[in-house]
Formats: structure tokens, sequence, C-alpha cells
């Protein structure tokens, strides 16, 4: 998209939750947000970025209490470390604030009463587990006890990480508060929901805008609008970590209300709580908002999120981008194999810039999840950043131009074609930044790369110094300016890489597209610096050994009643009789999706040849999302008696090792076919 008019956006990434450290899965979404804000500041538009901790809800309040701190202690200490672990990786911040502020109060009671005068809230009662020695509601996540359907003790109130099993809170067995182990009780209370249904045609207009979000996104939102939108319920009862309702006594914003109002608060702050300001971007239509978050967030910023903001009095986000999740050498990430990678174990190691550049050559415009290939990762950066672009600076700009004064000539007619080819690249490159197609960027410069290289081989200045100087001088004159073009098209990927080719040519202030017309003719060159150097594959190895946990954690099949879930579950001796009775199958994954009201499982239809199709429930989702899962073939215990759920008949299990994030399916040799037996 060019234009000459100067364009006024407010950029936002999602905001990191205070509970963990920052990992290389929000390091993706910062990157790829930077490179957008960098662009659009170098193309010459007025652009901002804002973002801010997350740092509302039960999790933080009890990572507080297990520490014996307050949480406003717990959130200013995470909050400096997701600071600088970001900002390491050069991501630059016009503001990183936090949603434990003054304005996002001010801001989430202002929108809040404005829903609220409209008819957009709704009150109802709602049975809730309560302890009567703490004296308050209790989330699932505070209620213990034996799972139904295993038997395993210490099991959460939703769902039981032995077996995967998910239930309510009231089927659990032996149940007890999580915080005095006393038993609960079954009480009412009143909650505050938000009639997302008012704004089903308002939401359907905004999504059918192509210019809002892209095709893939528009077909899931189209799938929810199918299935009808549903009351949100907006409250929590007491004691909890955040701001309480107006109006209400012992009532506070569930975390989802005030979290996205972090983007306008961070904003606020920004502009010093000027409202005009303020105004000028999140009521006028002719600026831009932008959001780019990751596809397990969708929902929340693409049906609540605009539906606040538009009954809060407010203009909807101009676009909002979803990327895909993060694997690491082809896998999810792992903390037995230490590729679940924090973001300041990379920065004790590797360049943050070689990520930025190896990222970006595999990011597009759609959700598609990408794969760190720590072995690509080190050709691409030694081919493509080092081979090509800094060594199109360095061949030149040490010996020889030692001999030439360290003075530039005059560009030769030959070398302006070769400039003017790269030139001619210059609106594809502007396009592609602005809708976030990356990858194509990075091939489209190193094809310059490659022309420019060409030419300075062809000529070979090293040779020509030798016969006649001016003919080198001119040569090392058209490769600096041919480097200088490719500067500015990489600064908002490689912005340090790009500022150190500008000092080394004298050049002040920071790249811009304002500067690909001219050229750098009769200058002196600075002495050179080295620009970045090439990845050694053992950093990247002692990396991911001090990342790996001391033994991997085993999720098994079948635990027995009494098996506790810390670590590996002991299952003691079977004979191989019994283990003869298992029967393990090849299935493929034809559907999968997620389950209502069920946060760990997914449901997949299992494909088992001829034997046919079996439906299974898994405790699989917080390491894969139900989309990637389709198309994959596992392996699956198939004999093992159906278990009944209360979202329906569970008809095999899936295996897998590990827990958490780091849960990875195991699958059979590629050329097995679904209902073959493993022996």
């Amino acid at each position: 998209m060019r234009t000459d008019r100067k364009r006024r956006i407010l950029v936002t990434s999602a905001l990191p939750y205070a509970n963990g450290p920052i990992h290389l899965g929000h390091v993706l979404e910062a990157i790829q947000t930077d490179v957008y804000v960098r662009f659009q500041k170098a193309a010459g538009n007025e652009c901002y970025f804002f973002c801010a901790d997350d740092t509302h809800g039960t999790p933080i309040m009890l990572a507080a209490r297990k520490e014996g701190i307050e949480p406003e202690a717990l959130i200013d200490r995470v909050r400096q470390e997701h600071h600088r672990d970001l900002t390491g990786f050069l991501v630059e911040y016009d503001n990183y604030y936090t949603t434990n502020s003054e304005e996002n109060r001010i801001l989430s009671e202002e929108i809040y009463l404005s829903l609220k005068e409209k008819g957009h809230i709704a009150e109802r009662e709602i049975e809730q587990a309560y302890c009567e020695h703490d004296k308050m509601f209790l989330p699932d996540r505070f209620i213990k006890g034996t799972c139904p359907n295993c038997g395993s003790p210490d099991q959460y109130g939703d769902s039981c990480e032995v077996c995967g099993a998910t239930y309510s809170p009231k089927d659990l067995k032996n149940s007890h508060c999580a915080l005095c182990g006393t038993p609960p009780v079954s009480k009412r209370s009143k909650h505050i929901f938000f009639k997302l249904g008012d704004f089903g045609k308002f939401l359907s207009s905004w999504v059918d805008d192509e210019t809002h979000v892209a095709e893939g996104v528009r077909k899931k939102l189209q799938e929810w609008f199918g299935a009808g939108l549903q009351d949100w319920d907006i409250s929590r009862d007491g004691p909890y970590f955040g701001f309480e309702i107006p109006g209400e006594t012992g009532k506070y914003f569930y975390v989802w209300l005030d979290a996205p109002i972090g983007y306008m608060a961070s904003s606020l702050n920004f502009f010093k709580g000027d409202r005009i300001k303020f105004d000028s971007f999140w009521k006028d239509e002719s600026a831009e908002i932008a959001h780019f978050i990751g596809k397990d967030i969708l929902y929340f910023h693409t049906l609540f999120w605009p539906a606040t903001l538009n009954g809060g009095g407010y203009r909807s986000p101009s676009l909002v981008h979803v990327h895909g999740f993060i694997t690491v050498n082809g896998e999810k990430m792992s903390k037995s194999r230490g590729t679940f990678i924090r973001a300041e174990d990379y920065l004790k190691h590797l360049d943050p810039e070689h990520l930025r550049f190896y990222l970006s050559g595999k990011l597009g415009s759609g959700m598609d999840d990408l794969d760190l290939s720590f072995e690509d990762y080190t050709a691409k950066v030694n081919s493509d950043l080092v081979g090509n672009f800094v060594n199109l600076v360095s061949r030149v700009s040490t010996s020889i131009l030692d001999k030439l004064n360290r003075t530039l000539g005059e560009l030769p007619s030959e070398g302006r074609v070769v400039l003017q080819e790269l030139r001619a690249s210059e609106e594809k490159i502007r396009e592609w930044y602005e809708s976030r197609n990356y990858a194509r960027v990075m091939r489209e410069c190193s094809r310059l790369g490659d022309v420019a290289n060409k030419y300075v081989n062809d000529l070979a200045p090293w040779s020509q110094i030798k016969e006649d100087p001016e003919k080198a001088r001119g040569t090392v004159t058209v490769a600096l300016n041919a480097a200088r073009i490719l500067a500015i098209y990489l600064f908002p990927v490689v912005p340090k890489i790009s500022s150190k080719v500008y000092a080394l040519l004298g050049l002040k202030g920071l790249p811009s597209f304002s500067d690909l017309s001219s050229d750098l003719e009769r200058s002196k060159v600075a002495p050179y610096e080295m620009i970045t150097k090439r990845v050694e594959e053992k950093a990247i190895q002692i990396m991911i050994e001090e990342n790996k946990t001391p033994t991997a954690q085993t999720q098994t099949a079948a635990p027995t009643p009494n098996s506790k879930a810390e670590g590996v579950a002991t299952l003691g001796e079977i004979s191989i009789e019994d283990l003869g009775k298992v029967e393990l199958r090849v299935g493929r994954i034809d559907e999968a999706g997620p389950v209502e009201g069920a946060d760990k499982l997914v449901q997949v239809k299992l494909n088992l040849g001829s034997l046919g199709n079996k439906n299974v429930f898994a405790g699989i989702k917080a390491a894969y999302d139900p989309e990637s899962l389709v198309g994959l073939k596992v392996v699956a215990v198939t004999n093992l008696k159906p278990r009944k759920m209360k979202f329906g008949l569970s008809e095999a299990m899936l295996l897998a090792a590990g827990e958490g994030e780091s849960l990875t399916l195991f699958v059979p040799h590629r050329d097995a076919q679904p209902g073959d037996r493993l022996k």
C-alpha cells in the first residue's frame, strides 16, 4: 500500500502474562510486530508500538502467595524481566506498561458503565464451590481431590493431569480447598455477563471487511457465528487480584475484560493522559489500530474485543493480524529436549538479530505454524545474511579501501544499471512489508544481494586495483551503494546491522526509505568494524544442553488408581502376557477440534483404516492446536474400554510423552498406514 499521505498507526502485540518467563513463542510475536512498526517508521509514517504485562487473575494471586509477597511486588519484578528479555531482541516499544495501572482501571470502568447504560450487561446467578473456612468462592484450580475417572489423588477441580479426564468440580472425590484443606460446599453467586449476541450484526460486518482479518481467520469466525454468540461472564468473586466492578461488592472484572483495555491504557500513559491525542487514535477512523496476536487468543480479539470497543464508544481495530505457533526442530517446544528455550537463555549464547533474520524469512501473512530448525537457522544466517549481505560490505571495505584512501569515487554507468535494478524492487518490498509477508521481502533481498555480489565478482576490484585503481574505486562505490540500498530494505528486520552499515558510510540517522533515491559518491568511508559474525553450531548445542530438564517426564497411557502424578507415574511391574493385551495401532486424525467447557481437551476423529473410526477425547490442547493435528498419524491404544465423559464417549487413547506445552504425541514410521498394528 503506497500512499503519499502520512499515515497514523497505533500497533500492539499481545500482552505477556506475568506468571512466567519470556520464551521463543513470545519472541516470535514481538519480532513480527517490531518489524512492521520499524517499516512504518522507516516509510515516514507516524507509528507507535504499545504493549504491557497482563497482570490480573487467580494465577498471579496464587504465585504471589506461594512466594510470600504481594501481587504488586511480583508483577513489578516480572514486568522488568519481560521488558529486559523482549528488548534484548531489539524490540523497540514506545511504551511497555502494566494492566495494573490507574489508567487501565479508569478506562475499564468507563467502558463497563457505557455497556451497562446501553443495556449490554446482564446478571444471573450461577452455582460455585465455596470454602467456609477461607470465606471465598473457589475457582476450579483452588479445588483438589481424587480423580473420579482413574482414582489419582491430588488432582485439580477441572481435569486430571494423570489420565487427562475433565469433569465438574462437584464430581471430584474427596474434594477439598487447595488452600486450607476444608471440603467445599455448593453456593450460588450473582455473576455479570456481557451480551455478546447484541453485536452479531456489527461483528459480522466487521469480519466481512477483508482488510480487518485474513481469509483463514474469517472462515474460523464464520464458524463461531454459525454456532451462535454466547453471553460472556466478565465477573469473578473475591478474593481476586484485579479491578473491582463499580457498583458491586466483592465482584472483580475477569482478567480478559481489562487485559485488552491495557492496550489503550499503555497508549494513554504514553500520551501523558492527553485524551485528545488518545481519542485521535481510539475514536478517529482516519487513524489505524493494528493488533498482532497468536491464534490461541483469536476469539477474544476478534469477537469480544471489537464488540467491547463498539459498545464502549470507541472505534474497532483496523487490523488483527494472527500468527501461528513456533515449533523447534520440527516438534513442539520440549523441556526434556532442551528446545523449550527462554529468551534470556537464547540471548546468552546467540545473536538476537540472527533470530530476527531467520524468523522473518519464514513469516507470511497467514497463521501457519513456523518451525525453527537450528540446522536451517545456521545455514540461512551464514549464507544469506553473512555470506551475502555482510560479505558485500566487508569484501570491499577493508584493505581495498585502505589503498584508495578510504574514499569513494563516481558511479560508472554500468554500475548505475545495477543500482537501478535494486531500486526497482522498492514498491514490491513496501507492499510485502505492509501485508506482513516478510518471507518474500527476505527472498527478494537475497536475490538483490546476489545481483550486487555478481557485479563485484565479475569486475574483481582486488585485481582491478593493481592495474587501474580508479576502476577499482568505481566498483567499490557501486558495491557500497548497493549495500546501502539493501541496508534500508533490511532495516526493519536487522536494525543494528543496517545501522552499522550506515555508520561505516558516514551517514547520520536511521536508514529510511526516503534515502533510496540518492547516490553516495566521493565521500569518506569509516574504518571497517565487524558487522556480525557467523553462527557457531557449538553455541547452539551448549544452549540446548543447558535448557534440558534433568529427567524427561512421561505421561503414561493407563496409570493405576493409586499412582501419584509427580513426574513419572509408577505403574508397577506387569507380565508379558499383560502387555500382550494392549493393542497399539496406527491411526490418522481426520478431524480435531476444541471441546467447549474443557480447557485441556481436544476431540479427535481417529481413522483406523479397515477397523473404522473412533472418537477420542485427549488432554493435549496445551501442546497442540487442534487444526494442526488434522492429517497426523499417531499411535493409539485401540482396545481400551470406552470411557463415558460428560462431553461424550472416548473410545481410545493417544500415546504421548511429556506434559503441558512440552507434551509430544507418539508418531509411527512415515510408511505406516491407518489400522496397522504395532508389535
